[in-house]
């Protein structure tokens, strides 16, 4: 496999020296497929060549256009740049300028192509968790009627929308479709299997805690491994039993956004998202508005279950993790694991799996270069019930703005599909391991080198993977709402605040700006209306009599008896499923 991926540097020389014509034809993309995509593709080579011609003859009308795209930072976005992109143009002879900038800049970009109607770029890669701005707003081309209207003649007819296995992410309530997935991660639980696996740890662990070592079910049995871990030196190095961060930072937010709180058991039973409370606490009625985030208005964003969830992360940064973790951002902390020290992470983005498999990983590969950690689902609090989402998945998706002129957004749609298309998404998965299609997952080259990758491959094959999913569409105006997180928890990071007040901050601040969404009325029939309140217990008896869960009351004991399952169990009973 490793042979295999090599190719990509010298496809970057080749197709640079390709000189696109008027309108290209079926030599570019030949070289293309010779140099880069060999037999790493889910369609035979005549299929490749298939797709290919479509992609020349639907853009003919487009020869000789400049199209601008951005996307944020990450391995899967780098290779979309540097050789799908010069690939396309060589193609297609629409020439792509494919820029890199940080995650936040995307969503300030795009956020003021909203608020000027200025065209900076025809297409965004932009996060689903947007999915509820875009619906509401209305300033983001919706794809379902795109395709069968201005976009008929440039939606390739081998598109599959049902291959994408995280269309619901980017699917609005009301039915159609406004992004398309074009990258996915999850958040995951990481563990090292080989220290799991040692029979003297796990006698030790067992003679301990009266159970067995093995993948935590629930959070009771994440904190006693934790600590069991936590001061033991193994291989001469002092080890940890948790990994985190802490900085007062913008990735902070992500942290608790990107569904922690789900995680505890906050918010109500619901797939994709939770209804009517999602795992943010935001409530929405039965016409899609929200209206609240506080429990005084039925919402969940400061009841016991997420307060809980704030808690024990606080409490486990400071007993079980590095003492520099708490001054740690989010990049800063990622490679953390592979420096050798840690013994699990129950927040783990599996977008670092390539950093964990390469070049400065040798602390936690074996001599053959399989992984000595795995991942595998992760632990739930003790308010979490069957039916609800229990992880976050990040989902970079195109997007096109009702501001981009039709025929720059149909050029840029090509491009879009070109970079998701079956042709290459199979190596563009193995070079960045961000899945999208299940013909790419289900493909006998990643069979092959699932032993590299620590269970990742297992997963997405996995029943478990649908309860892992993105923000969904309760959040009415993610860029707005979601920066305020960080600077809220971070005040409880800092122990500037108590968990429960800086909660009630957070939907205080949450409800203000929904308030002036509706007062604005700039979302139309889709904005918030906001609830008048009530009491905490006057919200559990509505959920109780309508059978939802959220607000649940507080529980008297918060400590569930732990719960474990071994590893190679739980691999055996996804393949039995």
């Amino acid at each position: 496999m490793r042979r295999i991926l090599m190719s990509s540097t010298a496809a970057i020389v080749f197709l640079g020296q390709l000189a696109a014509p008027a309108w290209a034809d079926m030599e570019a993309a030949r070289a293309f497929l010779d140099a880069e995509i060999g037999e790493l593709s889910s369609l035979t080579r005549e299929e490749q060549e298939e797709e290919m011609q479509w992609f020349i003859d639907a853009a003919q009308p487009f020869a000789g256009m400049d199209i601008r795209v951005v996307s944020e930072t990450i391995t899967t976005h780098e290779y979309e740049s540097q050789v799908l992109a010069p690939a396309f143009s060589a193609i297609t002879g629409i020439q792509v300028s494919h820029d890199l900038i940080g995650e936040g800049d995307v969503v300030e970009r795009l956020q003021s192509q909203m608020q000027t109607g200025e065209n900076l770029y025809d297409m965004y890669v932009n996060d689903s968790d947007l999915i509820g701005t875009h619906w509401r707003y209305d300033q983001v081309r919706n794809l379902t009627d795109f395709m069968e209207g201005e976009g008929a003649d440039v939606t390739n007819p081998n598109l599959d929308i049902d291959d994408f296995v995280g269309i619901s992410f980017t699917t609005a309530p009301d039915g159609k479709i406004y992004q398309l997935p074009i990258q996915q991660f999850a958040n995951l639980y990481w563990f090292r299997y080989d220290w799991f696996t040692d029979p003297e740890i796990m006698a030790d662990f067992e003679a301990e805690y009266g159970y067995e070592l093995g993948v935590p079910v629930n959070w009771s049995a994440y904190e006693d491994i934790a600590e069991f871990f936590t001061g033991r030196e193994i291989d001469g190095n002092a080890v940890y039993g948790h990994m985190d961060y802490g900085r007062k930072d913008p990735s902070l937010g992500w942290r608790f956004t990107d569904a922690w709180l789900s995680m505890a058991g906050n918010g109500d039973v619901g797939l994709p998202n939770g209804v009517p409370v999602d795992e943010w606490g935001i409530r929405v009625n039965d016409a899609g508005q929200p209206v609240g985030s506080c429990v005084a208005r039925g919402g969940d964003t400061n009841g016991p279950a997420s307060v809980y969830a704030i808690q024990k992360y606080l409490d486990w940064l400071s007993a079980y993790a590095p003492p520099e973790a708490q001054g740690m951002n989010f990049s800063e902390s990622g490679p953390v694991p592979a420096q050798g020290n840690i013994a699990q992470q129950i927040f783990w983005y599996t977008t670092f799996t390539a950093d964990m498999v390469g070049e400065g990983a040798q602390a936690v590969l074996n001599e053959d270069g399989t992984p000595k950690w795995r991942m595998a689902p992760s632990p739930h609090g003790v308010y979490w019930v069957d039916g609800m989402k229990l992880g976050y998945q990040d989902a970079g998706s195109v997007t096109l703005m009702q501001s981009t002129p039709v025929d720059r957004a149909q050029a840029a749609w090509l491009y879009g599909q070109f970079i998701a298309s079956k042709t290459v998404d199979v190596k563009k998965s193995h070079v960045g391991l961000t899945f999208v299609r299940e013909s790419t997952i289900q493909h006998e080259s990643f069979t092959e080198r699932s032993p590299e990758l620590g269970g990742l491959v297992e997963f997405y094959r996995s029943p478990a993977r649908v309860q892992w999913s993105p923000t969904g569409t309760n959040v009415p105006d993610y860029p707005r709402l979601a920066q305020l997180w960080w600077q809220h928890i971070g005040d409880a990071s800092s122990g500037e605040r108590t968990a429960q007040e800086a909660m009630d901050a957070l939907c205080a601040e949450q409800e203000a700006v929904m308030a002036r969404l509706e007062a604005a009325g700039v979302q139309g029939e889709y904005g918030p209306l906001l609830n008048e309140e009530q009491s905490f217990e006057y919200w559990v008896e509505q959920a109780q009599a309508n059978g939802t869960i959220a607000p649940q009351p507080a529980k008297e004991n918060e400590d569930e008896e732990p719960l474990t399952i071994g590893y190679d169990e739980l691999i055996q009973s996804w393949a039995a499923e």
